[in-house]
């Protein structure tokens, strides 16, 4: 079930991580995206734009990747 204001995303409910919002899958290629990194490969796993930019959340590898 959606909830507003988590951009698509949805809380887990179940304890230990009650509450947090789930971020992609790391095996999530850039061209699956809903905007495709542009810095990166269309081939680039999320995993490995994390790796690079140092963040977890898509938007916050989308702000890391635009200074690279």
């Amino acid at each position: 079930m959606k909830e507003p204001g988590l951009d698509g995303r949805h809380r887990d409910k179940t304890p230990p991580k009650a509450g947090e919002i789930q971020q992609k899958r790391g095996d999530t290629l850039n061209k699956n995206l809903s905007k495709p990194i542009s810095q990166f490969s269309p081939n680039a796993k999320l995993s490995t734009m994390r790796k690079e930019t140092g963040k977890v959340s898509e938007e916050a590898v989308r702000r890391a990747a635009k200074k690279l």
